[in-house]
């Protein structure tokens, strides 16, 4: 009775890391940003009403992909910011995955050595995301063929598979946070547009749906492994 109370939380927590991972990883809304610029400060008086130059450009980002469109300031989409200000007006997107991570304002006067600490930060995220999506779906398979047979190294083999996806899973979570408060990359792009053309130039950063499903994902994916492990060892001593 326990070992089939403990095959069914350990089969729902299996299946619900798998899909939070999945989307996590399939989805680009990891990172979402706002940003607004408005070049001239002066009025205009048009027809008797005064209107303003105001930009309004939003972005997304996850894994995949990068995409950024204007967007009217009482529509915006809170996002990333890494230089879309004088963008075409129809949304447009990038592969993510090419770009060095934490996305970074380039001079003409840079060179490439400057970036090698994001695209190496990149490259590790990348790297911690496909391990983790990787461990969680062979998991998942093993697990499936375990059920069958009562294998007990199969279950053990599964849950371990299930606490590296979550471990490496997590690993991508506290990088990213770790780049979002520590990271002067955004202040220092900020103080950039505003000496050079946008005075009033404007920022706005936060985590997006995808970034929300990767720690509940973790959660599950732990939690799952370690019923699995304990499943496991639970029919090895009935054998």
């Amino acid at each position: 009775m326990k070992l089939s109370v403990a095959l069914f939380f350990a089969g729902l927590f299996g299946a619900l890391a798998a899909v939070l991972i999945l989307l996590s990883f399939g989805t680009d809304y990891w990172l979402l940003a706002s940003e607004t610029c408005q070049p001239d400060s002066s009025e205009e008086e048009l027809g008797g009403v005064q209107h303003k130059d105001i930009n309004t450009v939003s972005y997304h980002e996850g894994f995949f992909w990068g995409c950024y469109s204007k967007a009217k300031p009482d529509a915006a989409i809170l996002a990333l910011a890494h230089g879309f200000a004088n963008r075409p007006d129809l949304k447009s997107c990038g592969p993510a995955y090419l770009i060095p991570y934490p996305p970074i304002t380039k001079n003409e006067t840079d060179s490439p050595t400057d970036y090698e600490p994001a695209i190496i930060y990149r490259g590790f995220w990348s790297i911690f995301m496909l391990i983790s999506v990787a461990t969680v779906v062979l998991g998942g398979f093993l697990i499936i063929c375990a059920a069958p047979f009562a294998s007990h190294c199969l279950y053990k083999t599964g849950g371990c598979l299930f606490l590296i996806s979550g471990f490496f899973l997590l690993c991508c979570v506290v990088m990213f946070v770790l780049w979002f408060q520590l990271s002067d990359v955004i202040d220092v792009y900020v103080k950039e547009k505003r000496s050079s053309h946008c005075p009033d130039f404007q920022v706005t950063l936060s985590y997006g749906l995808s970034f929300m499903f990767a720690p509940i994902g973790t959660f599950f994916s732990l939690m799952a492994g370690l019923l699995f492990l304990l499943i496991g060892r639970t029919v090895k001593n009935h054998l």
